[in-house]
């Protein structure tokens, strides 16, 4: 028996995610967990104690071979991302690295032992293009993308360490394209046709991208198409 887990499952990546590994059936159990979610299913990424709770409810079992991390900020009520350097609000830019690097760090910290020894298990979390500082052509969204760059870093790092601990363990970094959800809306206006994808078929292939994913690209960030992204 295996668990699939998905952080973030109140969202539209993370709650389509559920529901495709429920329909696909490969897992006895999924279990998702949100901040919106109540007793043994909250989940705040900013709180420790409430990750280390979580990842003690998997623990119970059946063991995880896959954990999506399906979190993210790229605006709130007050900010957007930066279109320049005046913009730059220090509280801002920690609450970026909080949610989109720190807090997926934590996870993996809690949840990565939980993989079982022996077998393909992969830890995936949602990164994005912009993260990559070789695919940086533009500038701006300063917060957004130093957060990721950093996401994605501490992917590759960790990957390193969970190899030594799990050798046929896979950590990497995912990038869904542009999803029709809350984070992306105020910016869905400059996306190419076809590439506007609903948080559904954004799921499905983001699992068909880790169903080819091999024990040796550990550490990699993989766009929807399966296609690895320069760091």
């Amino acid at each position: 028996m295996s668990s699939a887990v998905v952080i973030g499952a109140s969202g539209g990546i993370g709650a389509a995610l559920v529901r495709a590994l429920e329909d696909e059936g490969t897992f006895d159990v999924v279990h998702g967990f949100a901040r919106a979610f109540e007793g043994a299913y909250h989940f705040d990424l900013e709180d420790e104690a409430s990750i280390a709770a979580a990842a003690a409810t998997v623990a119970k079992g059946p063991a995880p071979t896959l954990i999506l991390v399906a979190t993210g900020l790229l605006h709130d009520d007050t900010h957007g991302p930066e279109k320049a350097l005046g913009d730059l609000d220090p509280a801002w830019l920690a609450r970026n690295f909080a949610i989109n690097a720190i807090g997926p760090a934590i996870v993996a910290k809690h949840f990565l032992p939980l993989l079982p020894q022996g077998g393909r298990a992969l830890f995936g979390v949602l990164s994005a293009r912009v993260g990559s500082i070789t695919d940086n052509r533009l500038g701006g969204w300063y917060g957004y993308r130093a957060s990721k760059a950093a996401l994605n870093m501490l992917v590759r790092t960790i990957a390193i360490e969970e190899k030594r601990r799990n050798p046929r363990a896979i950590v990497v970094a995912l990038h869904p394209g542009t999803v029709d959800t809350a984070l992306s809306k105020p910016f869905q206006g400059n996306v190419a046709a076809g590439h506007l994808f609903d948080a559904d078929r954004a799921a499905v292939q983001l699992l068909d991208v880790i169903d080819g994913i091999k024990v040796p690209d550990t550490g990699k960030h993989f766009a929807w198409d399966g296609a690895e992204i320069a760091p």
